[in-house]
């Protein structure tokens, strides 16, 4: 089982950078996937999570409107385009799966994420 985030980089404020994550070894279509990120001397947070099957997205309040989770089952892909980027948008972002088969409800944590991936660094800054 492996989750594979990408796409983090340098970018100024008021940027956009899209991250991707690759998975593999598990039915990745089963399982709604989630967005975190962490900073420096702080908690992993949510920051977005779309349920198996598109249907729903969800977004923490600091991100809302301006980033956007995608998913291609058929890839085992989940993206994160994210517009507008500010400086405390900077962390490293982690892609993580839900452990609850077919969910589709609002509620997402650390606790209920069964795997995550290495993290890949977003830094807004000028």
């Amino acid at each position: 089982v492996q989750l594979q985030a990408s796409g983090g980089g340098l970018v100024q404020p008021g940027g956009s950078l899209a991250l991707s994550c690759a998975a593999s070894g598990f039915t990745f279509s089963r399982y709604a996937m989630a967005w975190f990120r962490q900073a420096p001397g702080k908690e992993r947070d949510f920051v977005a999570a779309i349920t198996w099957s598109s249907g729903l997205s969800y977004y923490a309040d600091s991100v809302k409107g301006r980033f956007t989770i995608s998913r291609e089952n058929a890839k085992n892909m989940v993206y994160l385009q994210m517009n507008s980027l500010k400086p405390e948008d900077t962390a490293v972002y982690y892609c993580a799966t839900d452990r609850r088969i077919f969910y589709s409800g609002s509620d997402y944590n650390r606790e209920v994420m069964e795997m995550w991936g290495k993290g890949t660094q977003v830094t807004v800054s000028s």
